[in-house]
């Protein structure tokens, strides 16, 4: 279900279009007056992605500790475990794209904003670790808040484990591909998500570091108002496409396939 989707219906944050429930899950949890691509958990992105039961996880039991004993940070998490049925804010695993194995990470932006701390950057080095060993490409659909602040610095270490885990990766001479979908912000912005071969975004998903407001107060400057959206930065060469979620799967397959992948004997013979 989308994080926005109520009772009443999805009121659009981009054009403030009010859609029928039933409507808008149609239509993928996607504004069908201004295209914005609402945000969705995990288990609706792995539905829309990965061929059905191909999927295996790794790392399920994996959650984060309180190294800081910061007040509250516990029953967070607990909180958080509870509205997403998942241990931590990414789900990691391989899986099948239209018979292309891969291995790959789908972030969530329901659990404390998909903040990377400790296990986030663990799972994410881990998978990674996997697809290079085993010579599989990496897809990573990101939705983050950035470091997870309860956690401290050893949240923003995350940020150069998780870049040298990609660097490992694109060593071993394997295909990264990123997924930016809303939001995608912070620390994991400046690590993990800006480091694919490919790096493809959802329509107006909202991409940055900082705030808007804080980089206006210290550039002293009014920003273009697409700034941080994802054709703002297609239009400056940050994003190498904007791709829309009903066609999502089969680009994957096809950038997959382009990088001389095989699709997998056992799904062939099916």
């Amino acid at each position: 279900m989308s994080l926005t989707l109520e009772n009443t219906g999805f009121a659009c944050p981009h054009c403030k279009t009010v859609v029928e429930p039933e409507e808008f899950e149609k239509n993928l949890w996607v504004c069908g007056t201004c295209n914005y691509h609402a945000r969705i958990g995990w288990q609706d992105r792995l539905k829309l992605t990965i061929d059905e039961g191909s999927f295996k996880e790794f790392d399920a039991s994996m959650t984060s500790k309180n190294p800081l004993d910061f007040p509250g940070y516990d029953e967070k998490i607990a909180q958080s475990q509870k509205i997403c049925a998942t241990r931590e804010a990414i789900v990691t695993g391989t899986g099948l794209i239209l018979g292309y194995p891969v291995a790959l990470g789908i972030m969530d932006s329901r659990f404390m904003m998909a903040s990377m701390g400790s296990v986030v950057g663990e799972k994410v080095a881990r998978v990674f670790e996997y697809a290079a060993e085993h010579k599989l490409p990496a897809v990573m659909f990101t939705a983050s808040g950035g470091a997870r602040m309860q956690e401290g610095i050893i949240s923003l270490m995350q940020m150069a484990k998780t870049s040298g885990a990609v660097a490992l990766h694109s060593q071993a001479g394997q295909l990264y591909i990123t997924v930016l979908t809303d939001p995608t912000t912070g620390g994991v912005t400046a690590s993990f998500a800006s480091l694919g071969d490919v790096i493809i975004a959802e329509p107006k998903a909202l991409v940055g570091f900082a705030g808007r407001r804080v980089i206006e107060g210290t550039i002293g400057h009014t920003l273009p108002e697409d700034f941080q959206s994802a054709e703002f930065l297609h239009s400056h060469g940050f994003v190498d496409m904007i791709a829309p979620r009903r066609d999502l799967r089969s680009v994957l397959a096809r950038i997959i396939a382009l990088h001389n992948y095989k699709p997998d004997a056992r799904q062939e013979a099916l």
